[in-house]
């Protein structure tokens, strides 16, 4: 599948900064903003424009979690794998979240509604374990919770 990229926004992003390269970062940033995550064919015009093989823009990109080489849904799950949440069942929650959703952990759902990531620790150890969407924490999560949570968040979501 080709990323639909419009090149001429692309560039406008990258004259702003002209043939700087240490402003890929930044760059990068911005065309992350526009399009939600960098597309490939972005990467190439930036690798062109700087001069810089591709595998150097391509290398910085995976370097840095802020960036994201596919899109990613409208709504993003993060699950706390810590040990305070582990212990607690945290990887039974991220089960039951993936057979939900039909994902597995760094993957979107196909409608692009869901992300779902997990983190090392989201430091609410005293509620785990813990869920976040969107930024906001649920707590004492438990796989029996997971579908009521999701329906939930859409539900509010979508103003019902």
């Amino acid at each position: 599948m080709k990323d639909e990229v419009d090149i001429s926004k692309v560039e406008s992003i990258i004259d702003v900064y002209g043939s700087d390269r240490e402003m890929l970062i930044t760059m990068l940033h911005e065309i992350q903003a526009e399009y939600g995550y960098l597309p490939r064919d972005a990467m190439v015009l930036v690798s062109s424009r700087l001069d810089l093989p591709v595998g150097q823009v391509y290398g910085v990109a995976t370097f840095y979690k802020a960036f994201n080489l596919s899109p990613k849904g409208r709504h993003q799950i993060c699950v706390c794998l810590g040990t305070a949440c582990h212990v607690r069942g945290a990887s039974e929650v991220l089960q039951s979240l993936e057979n939900t959703l039909g994902i597995r952990r760094g993957e979107s759902t196909e409608d692009l509604e869901f992300s779902l990531e997990t983190v090392n620790c989201l430091g609410a150890c005293a509620l785990g374990p813990v869920v976040t969407i969107d930024g906001e924490y649920h707590g004492n999560m438990t796989p029996a919770k997971v579908k009521t949570l999701l329906d939930n968040h859409l539900q509010e979501g979508d103003g019902v």
